[in-house]
């Protein structure tokens, strides 16, 4: 197997903060010794979230064991996980937005036809749902927990109580059509072929607010692990929470 340097489009101050992270959880479980000091396990579980490198790209190129991989990885997104914000917490910053894009997307696995509850129809994909909240600059605030691709995203947006929560706040949203219905604060494009004049003008003033909503998609499906989950579907809300975590860090 050839061994080559590579890089990671990540500024050096998301690498110290991961370090942090894992170094304190050290500490806490009062670990002796390690293969890896904290510095290059943060770098292994950034290759991993941000590269998609495969578990035996990272045995070559860390010259550890497959099992030791897992483990340092998995450690790794739990040490972030934990200081993802809450839907409450998030409001807290939220509230002082003058108003917030809501959407939906599914984060593709590997699972076969047979795995009914992640087909997505609206994708024609298995995956898991995840809702997301920008600000009106199209940076991620909040993403929500992760829930079978068959789920539509007005019955995840109940679910999570995202509507009750914006609600509270007085904040207004703009989302699109999949969420009519959603309640007060959300406001969703006409449907329809034959609309009004007047309805079609607000189709269209609503489409170039929401349209900036989708650069935090972009940013989302930069985390190149998150393009094709291959892992048990009961880890990827811990992992797409460790990635907000990231990537405020590295903002």
């Amino acid at each position: 197997m050839i061994v080559y340097p590579s890089s990671i489009d990540l500024s050096s101050r998301t690498l110290r903060v991961l370090t942090g992270r894992l170094a304190a959880r050290r500490q806490e479980i009062g670990t002796r010794w390690r293969r890896l000091p904290a510095s290059r396990q943060a770098l292994l579980a950034l290759a991993h979230l941000r590269c998609g490198d495969t578990y035996a790209q990272l045995v070559a190129g860390f010259r550890i064991g497959i099992a030791t991989v897992y483990r340092y990885i998995r450690e790794a997104v739990e040490a972030l996980a934990a200081f993802a914000p809450s839907l409450a917490e998030a409001m807290l910053t939220i509230r002082e937005k003058a108003f917030v894009i809501l959407d939906g997307t599914l984060l593709p696995i590997d699972r076969i036809a047979a795995d009914t509850p992640y087909y997505s129809g609206k994708y024609k994909r298995h995956g898991m749902t995840v809702q997301v909240l920008t600000d009106p600059f199209g940076r991620l605030l909040w993403i929500s927990p992760a829930l079978p691709g068959s789920t539509h995203d007005l019955t995840a947006t109940r679910q999570h109580g995202i509507v009750e929560a914006l609600a509270k706040a007085g904040l207004r949203c703009w989302a699109d059509k999949a969420y009519q219905g959603a309640g007060n604060p959300v406001r969703a494009p006409f449907r329809g072929w034959c609309l009004k004049r007047w309805k079609r003008y607000y189709n269209t003033t609503h489409a170039k607010i929401r349209c900036i909503g989708e650069q935090a998609m972009a940013i989302l499906k930069g985390w190149r692990l998150l393009r094709k989950l291959r892992c048990s579907t009961n880890r990827i809300t811990a992992i797409v929470q460790a990635v907000l975590v990231l990537h405020h860090a590295s903002a």
